[in-house]
Order: C-alpha cells, then structure tokens, then sequence
C-alpha cells in the first residue's frame, strides 16, 4: 500500500493559511506514486484533491478524502524546430516552483518566460489556470504536457489543443477537473525572441529605468519590481494572489459603461470584446484597503483579498461575495473569483 498520512495538517500548504486538515494526504515525488495511492484500498470512492503550492485554493473545510501533495522535481533543455521555428523545449516537473523555473530560464539564456515572473505555485499548477500577467499567458509558450489520465487508468500527453486554454481557463478547470493530474509540463522558448513589452504597466516601468531595448533579464526585473509593489508577499501576509478575475464584456456593454464612467478601465480583446480591470470596479467601490476581522482587501491592490492571521475561510468567501454583490449593483457586471473554493 502506498503511504499515506492521516488527518495531515494542510496550513502550510495553503498559501493564504487557512487552517484544514485531509483524510489522508500522500507526497508525491515521482509520477508513479500517483497510481500507487489511488490504487490504495483505504482510500477508493473518495474525493482527490491535487495541491502544488495551494496559490490558487481557498480551502473552506477539512477535506475527507486523499490529498496529493506535489512535489516531482526536475528540469531539462532540449532545441527542436515547431512549425517551422526554432525553439528551446524546457521540461519542468509539476513540483517544481514556478518562480524558480522562470528565474531559472532567464539565468540561462532561454528567454519566453520572463513576464511571468514571481507568480506563486507550482509549474504542474500553471496550465490549470493558464496563469498569465504583463501580455503573456501560459497558452503562448506551451508545447505539452504529461498527465496521470484518472478515467483511463495511465499516463497520457496533452498538447495546446487538448487543454482548451481561455482566460484564467483549461479543460482541467472543466470536464477534465477530476479526470487529469500533471506530472511535468513543456514549454517552447522561441530561439528568435523578442521583448513582449506592449502591457501598458510594463512598459511604463521600463521607461522609468531608461530601458529602450530590454534583455529578458531587464523584463524580469521590471516585472518583479512591480509585483512587489502592489502584491502582498504571501511569506507575510496570507493570500491568493489576484482573488478575482477581470470580467469580459461585449463592446456595447463597454460602451454603455464608458458613458457613464468616463474613467472606466478596460482593454480591447481581439475578438472585439473588452477586459475590465476587476481592480479599477473594487476600488471604486470603496473595498480597497477594508478589512473585516482578519480578512481583508489588500490597501496597495483591490484584487488581492488577505488573511493577516487567524481569519477564516468564510469570513473571505463573506467578503468576497459582498465585493461581487457590489460591483453588480453599481455596474452592472458580475466578477468571478480565480481561486478554487474547497
């Protein structure tokens, strides 16, 4: 039988340190220990939850049922040619940190990563929510993935079309949530590089250092500049991260809003529609820097909900629900959280 611990503390495993515990919980650090404990006796029929760096989790309760806990290591550089264009294909195991894995290509010669700088979680997470920031997302620099196939029985490997990526969105958000469990994700680094650096929040950054022609080192640095301005440190203050996604609207609906809010903030999709800053529709309701208990929206950032020290999951999913509560009422709009609720 494969080792499994019983009621495992997961505090630590939770980025905005709320207190649960799971049935079982196991460490997962080679694919193969994924069969070997959904195999186990004790725990078949029972519910699974995957955590890497839990950045993207708001655990409300114990969890009675298996808790895998990943940790695969292990990085590798290969070149190959992709539709015609030459890449560095970088291999990281799901445990691997995120941050660590973009510092570590920037380090390295291989540029691709670095607008994704300094974003929490683990690489086998970052698929999951096609995490993206600064004009880059995850679907743009992904190759493929490998995945423990729950419904089959066996390991499987995924490409940019199986996943269905969209906005903070993946297939394992949705029909595949319970079916696949990365153990190492790909990602194609164009050997032709060029700076991404059209997010207007970038770019600004750039210019106050004097930087006319960034290297990737001068992007990452920019990048972490700017998220250690504005975002809480979750080694000090408990949180997700950006709590809630920035709402899509039809261009009418922009429009409608503009005229009434001259000051609105949004962006043009290429599909004709356009992102509202979820953060610019908090704030203007009057959360940032509100705090209820221990919980609270974050004074540098409206996005970012915080627990300062023993608050509770309700008290945040409370606080979150009257923020969207809000926000519809005044405009109209409804904002969705980006984390998954437990």
């Amino acid at each position: 039988m494969a080792s499994l611990d019983t009621h495992y503390p997961l505090g630590r495993h939770n980025t905005f340190r709320f207190e649960a515990a799971a049935r079982y919980a196991t460490h997962v650090r080679t694919p193969e220990d994924i069969p070997a404990a959904l195999d186990d006796p004790r725990v078949r029929g029972l519910p699974v939850l995957v955590l890497g760096g839990g950045s993207n989790v708001v655990l409300t309760r114990d969890f009675d049922g298996l808790v895998l806990l990943m940790e695969i290591p292990g990085v590798t550089v290969a070149q190959a040619t992709v539709d015609g264009r030459a890449v560095n294909l970088v291999t990281a195991g799901g445990g691997e940190s995120w941050h660590g894995l973009v510092s570590q290509t920037v380090a390295q010669g291989l540029p691709g990563l670095e607008n994704l700088a300094l974003i929490p979680g683990t690489v086998g997470a970052a698929p999951i929510q096609n995490i993206g920031a600064y004009g880059i997302e995850i679907k743009d620099r992904f190759h493929s993935l490998r995945a423990y196939d729950r419904h089959a029985g066996e390991f499987v490997a995924l490409r940019a079309a199986d996943c269905a990526f969209g906005y903070r969105d993946s297939i394992f958000k949705r029909a595949g949530a319970d079916r696949y469990i990365i153990t190492e994700v790909t990602f194609a680094l164009p050997a032709d590089w060029q700076p991404e650096t059209h997010y207007a929040e970038l770019a600004r950054e750039l210019t106050a250092q004097h930087i006319a022609k960034p290297t990737a080192q001068d992007i990452f640095d920019a990048v972490v500049t700017i998220r250690r301005r504005k975002l809480p440190d979750p080694a000090d203050i408990g949180n997700a991260g950006s709590f809630f996604k920035n709402p899509i609207v039809d261009a009418a609906t922009r429009e409608a809003l503009a005229g009434r809010f001259p000051n609105l903030v949004g962006y043009a999709q290429p599909d004709g529609t356009y992102k509202l800053a979820a953060g610019w529709l908090i704030d203007q309701c009057g959360f940032k820097g509100r705090q209820s208990g221990a919980v609270g929206v974050y004074e540098k950032q409206a996005l970012v909900l915080v627990n300062r020290g023993g608050g509770s999951a309700v008290e945040l999913m409370t606080l979150a629900r009257e923020i969207q509560d809000s926000v519809y009422a005044r405009f109209g709009v409804r904002i969705e959280p980006e984390p998954v609720v437990i």
